[in-house]
């Protein structure tokens, strides 16, 4: 079946960068739109940022100019690039896309990265 695996999540000072990646794999036919959401405790998931098949992008406010999202489709992955990284950074952060075993398109979700700040 189709997995994404996520890796690269961490300790990092405040200041610091990181970059973590999300793989897919299985029966792949297409992958459209991947992104990279978080979530800390007690509150909701949020969206960090997305990237259309053609590479376009779309990021968060709270991350604009921080944080980099980028694929490399030959590869089935996305990678978030994580820079000048804060306390609140800290969170679980998953990746998903929209990916197509056959034809028909359907979310996925990986298992979460954990990525802490310390300050």
């Amino acid at each position: 079946q189709v997995q994404l695996v996520e890796s690269g999540g961490g300790l990092v000072q405040v200041g610091g960068s990181l970059r973590v990646s999300c793989a897919a794999s299985g029966p792949i036919f297409s992958i459209g739109p991947m992104g990279w959401y978080r979530q800390a405790p007690g509150k909701q998931r949020e969206l960090v940022a997305d990237i259309t098949s053609d590479s376009s992008t779309n990021y968060a406010d709270s991350v604009k100019g921080r944080f980099t999202i980028f694929r490399e489709n030959a590869k089935n992955t996305v990678y978030l690039q994580m820079n000048s990284l804060k306390p609140e950074d800290t969170a679980v952060y998953y990746c998903s896309a929209d990916i197509a075993p056959n034809k028909i398109y359907s979310r996925y979700w990986g298992q979460g990265t954990q990525v802490t700040v310390s300050s």
